[in-house]
């Protein structure tokens, strides 16, 4: 039933409306827009992966249009005209960056939906104008009084006229009052610096209420960050490619590209004036309100944390789901300080002193599980993990506020309550403290903060930060007509090639080309497996040597340093074979090793990671204790057991997903697959996969598995060798065993020989401590006779020739026997030297003295460095030259 607009209603007409009407979920609201979509001709497809694999330009997904960048760049054609999907994104990092507006505001957020419908040289402007109108207006009954629609008004710079057939369109449709024309800052979208792009037109809503509207009108909150006042739907009609000279040019077809967000949509649709109000939300911001006491609309500062809580954990479950765990580095790091920041609002504002994140995870799933399973799957994993990272983050709050105190301390004994912008810059960077929180507690004990200095400390890491991984391109340059490069690798090493383009590329101070071909034997690095290296030789015998092969997105790049002469001949590319074998050797290796494993661990284990490279195989994967001694026994002998059995590599391409998940073949998650797969099958080991393998599994040869550790809370890792480095391994031990057993004289009990000999050594050991102990006794009594009396301490400063230990025995035995006591002393241990000083603790505090910082003053004169307590702090050094300077300076302190 739908309220009439024409009408005058009456009480009852609204009462049976208010009886009628049902508010759509979230889930309603997206299942309606893929129904919409399909009866337009669409095809509906799965969201990609959160972890970008083959984008050097993109650590996340960050708009539904990455999964089909290679549509747009043409360097594959699409597989249907019309495509649409909801795809899951992350903005936290580089253009797209709102993590410090998340839970601030009502409608950014970290992770969000976005709803999406494509057109690849198909529909244009019209039909994407009319069905987001129809879809918003007659499907989902939003009011057309409440959008605005802005249109791109062209840029004199471009020489890009205004986007009036697209206004046109819109004037069937709208009020002429309701269309906005809007800027290139706006309304004309790029995907980067260079490539396809085009004017753009975003339909937006407005929420206020009836009487705000009357007020102030809603074109004039457009695009003014109003909370209520929100775009919700952006059509990017894509019709130019930029160069890298900053030029236009004309695509050869266009395309449509369209991103709707679910939560701001869901907003609109569930009368809300927050995203955080509907139901996605609510269920995981009153699980917190329960948990942590804290009430939701009663005090701003709860709000924001609840509604970062509930943001943040969305981003860390989705991100651990498809296989990228918190880190120190690139995308790992990201997902770290989306913890950090959430763990630091429950503990500063909730008051929250345990983990409480991980506890969020079922709510998550009940609310998000059915259409992404991967939570589902992976729910053990993500808990596990959330859970280790919050006590780790706890524990480093714990020691930065330890350490924060001691600066203010110290500050304090200076006559300063001040904390300078290196300092806050060490808290932030090394303790995850951000600057509110620093400045908060500065407050609270009468410090002020050097905000400006700790900008600049965050500005210069930034610049090293760009600098260390800044890329340039120009443009490509073409050679032969475009086709879409054949991958013979499989079956060939060595093929006939033509280029059909190449750039230059700058890449950390270093330059080379990237050259893409017709057609390639090489292996571009992807699934973990490195890429091939080789050669491209021409008609006269002349080598070009490429040192690594690349995926750009879906696109094959062949990295060389110079270019080859005469780039429009044909050339025979030519793998490394001798290297490709070793490859081939540790992949078939990686799939025998990770079936070992679920059949001694059990099938809750799964790859979480790989490398396979020429030199050794890496493999990492979920289970959550350290693998035992006859565990892995166990694995390394069905791994043996494989290979002796020589089984036969059996290989399937071009199989429909359906019917390769059918037969049992394991799909990793975070994989991005597509309607067709290659299946990888030796014996009972199935998987899909694209990397290189052994035709048979005796070519692997000898295995030697060389760790098994942790690297992240549930993920153990494994390294291991195969083959001629195997083999290697075993002849170096074995030549290394016939020394040990020729040093002990071929004895018939090789490890009691050995073991007898640690004994000897063992007491050797305790004898020679015993007479060093009474040694120092004796040089103790020596010192004594040096002691001065300054200032009515007493007072040791020598030099000497002993090890640093001694000197801290002694130091200590002095300081128990004599009060008030300080001893400065500098030693000599051979080409090693050393400082040290202790002071009487009644010292510390009635004349404000410090071991440590008068260590670190000093340090460098013996070319070291050293720390320690108030009370005695040590350094050492190589310059045993700088200790009487060092001394005296010391001295000079009492």
């Amino acid at each position: 039933m739908h309220c009439a607009r024409n009408e005058k209603p009456t009480f009852l007409f609204f009462y049976l409306c208010a009886l009628l009407q049902h508010v759509m979920t979230v889930s309603e609201i997206r299942q309606r827009y893929f129904d919409f979509f399909e009866k337009k001709g669409h095809k509906i497809v799965p969201s990609a992966p959160l972890v970008i694999k083959n984008d050097p330009t993109l650590l996340f997904t960050n708009a539904g249009m990455n999964q089909f960048k290679d549509y747009f760049l043409g360097n594959e054609p699409a597989p249907v005209p019309r495509i649409a999907n909801s795809q899951k994104c992350l903005r936290v990092s580089g253009k797209h960056n709102d993590l410090e507006e998340v839970g601030v505001d009502t409608y950014h957020h970290t992770l969000f939906e976005m709803l999406g419908n494509w057109s690849f040289g198909d529909y244009f402007k019209q039909d994407a104008i009319d069905w987001a109108w129809e879809l918003l207006t007659k499907e989902y009954q939003l009011n057309p009084k409440d959008l605005y629609i802005t249109v791109f008004e062209g840029d004199a710079t471009d020489k890009v006229a205004a986007d009036n057939e697209s206004k046109e369109f819109w004037l069937k449709h709208v009020d002429p009052a309701h269309i906005l024309m809007a800027s290139k800052k706006d309304n004309f979208w790029e995907m980067g610096d260079t490539g396809p792009c085009g004017p753009c037109t975003e339909i937006h809503v407005d929420l206020r209420s009836e009487d705000d509207k009357l007020s102030i009108p809603g074109a004039s909150l457009v695009n003014k960050d109003h909370p209520q006042v929100i775009e919700i739907w952006n059509l990017v009609f894509m019709q130019f490619n930029r160069k890298a000279n900053g030029s236009l040019e004309p695509l050869p077809q266009t395309h449509v590209d369209t991103g709707m967000g679910l939560e701001r949509l869901a907003m609109a649709l569930q009368g809300k004036q927050s995203n955080y109000d509907t139901d996605l939300f609510q269920a995981l911001i009153q699980h917190m309100v329960q948990h942590s006491g804290k009430g939701y609309g009663i005090n701003e500062s709860t709000d924001i944390a609840l509604r970062v809580i509930a943001d943040h954990v969305r981003a860390i479950a989705f991100s651990i789901a498809d296989g990228q765990l918190p880190s120190n580095s690139g995308a790992g790091y990201v997902i770290r300080r989306i913890l950090r920041r959430a763990v630091r609002y429950g503990y500063q504002t909730l008051e929250l002193n345990e983990p409480f994140l991980c506890s969020l995870v079922p709510v998550l799933i009940e609310q998000m599980g059915r259409p992404y399973q991967e939570l589902i799957a992976q729910e053990a994993l993500i808990v596990k993990v959330i859970r280790e990272e919050e006590l780790s983050f706890f524990r480093t709050l714990e020691q930065g506020i330890k350490r924060m105190d001691l600066l203010m301390e110290n500050s304090m004994k200076s006559d300063q309550r001040h904390l300078n912008g290196s300092t806050v810059f060490e808290l932030y960077d090394t303790y995850g403290f951000p600057l509110d929180l620093i400045q908060l507690i500065a407050r609270e004990n009468s410090f002020t903060v050097d905000e400006t200095g700790f900008n600049a400390e965050l500005l210069q890491q930034k610049e090293r930060s760009r600098a260390a991984t800044g890329v340039t391109a120009d443009d490509w340059q073409h050679v032969n007509d475009e086709v879409p490069t054949e991958f013979v690798g499989y079956d060939l090493l060595q093929c006939s090639s033509n280029i059909l383009r190449y750039r230059k590329v700058n890449q950390k101070n270093r330059a080379f080309y990237q050259i893409v071909l017709d057609t390639t034997p090489f292996y571009a690095e992807s699934g973990g497996q490195v890429g091939d290296t080789g050669w491209l030789v021409d008609a006269q015998g002349n080598k070009t040597p490429i040192f690594d092969v690349k995926k750009e997105n879906n696109l094959i790049v062949h990295l060389c340093e110079n270019l080859p002469n005469n780039l429009d001949q044909t050339f025979e590319a030519i793998v490394d074979q001798v290297r490709r074998n070793n490859i081939r050797k540790n992949h078939s290796a990686t799939h025998l090793l990770h079936h070992a494993l679920r059949q001694v661990l059990g099938n809750h284990v799964e790859q979480k990671g790989s490398l396979v490279s020429p030199e050794y195989l890496r493999f990492d994967f979920s289970h959550f204790a350290k693998v035992s001694d006859e565990e892995m026994h166990d694995i390394i002998k069905r791994v043996e057991s494989q290979i002796a059995a020589n089984t036969r590599l059996k290989e399937l391409r071009n199989t429909p997903i359906a019917e390769a998940q059918a037969m049992g073949a394991m799909a990793l998650f975070g994989e991005k697959y597509g309607d067709t797969v290659r299946v990888i099958q030796f014996g009972e080991s199935l998987e899909l996969c694209g990397g290189t393998h052994v035709d048979a599994t005796g070519e692997i040869g000898l295995i030697k598995v060389q760790s098994e550790a942790a690297v992240a809370a549930g993920i153990r890792r494994i390294e291991m060798i195969t083959g001629n480095a195997a083999e290697q391994h075993y002849k170096e031990e074995t030549a290394l065993m016939a020394r040990v057993r020729a040093h002990f004289k071929n004895p018939k009990d090789l490890l009691k020989s050995i073991e007898d000999l640690a004994d000897q050594n063992q007491a050797l050991t305790k004898e020679i401590e015993l007479l060093i102990k009474e040694r120092n006794k004796t040089i103790k009594q020596d010192l004594k006779s040096k002691l001065e009396t300054i200032d009515g301490m007493q007072v040791l400063c020598v030099q000497l020739p002993l090890d640093s230990n001694s000197v801290k025995d002694i130091l200590f035995q002095l300081k128990g026997e004599i009060q008030p006591f300080v001893g400065i002393i500098g030693n000599v241990d051979g080409e090693k030297c050393g400082l040290s000083v202790m002071i009487e603790e009644s010292l510390i505090e009635s004349k404000a003295w410090n071991a440590t910082q008068w260590i670190r003053e000093v340090a460098p004169l013996i070319q070291g460095g050293g720390g320690g307590q108030a009370f005695f702090a040590t350094a050492g050094g190589k310059n045993p030259k700088g200790l009487p300077e060092a001394l005296s300076i010391l001295k000079q302190k009492l």
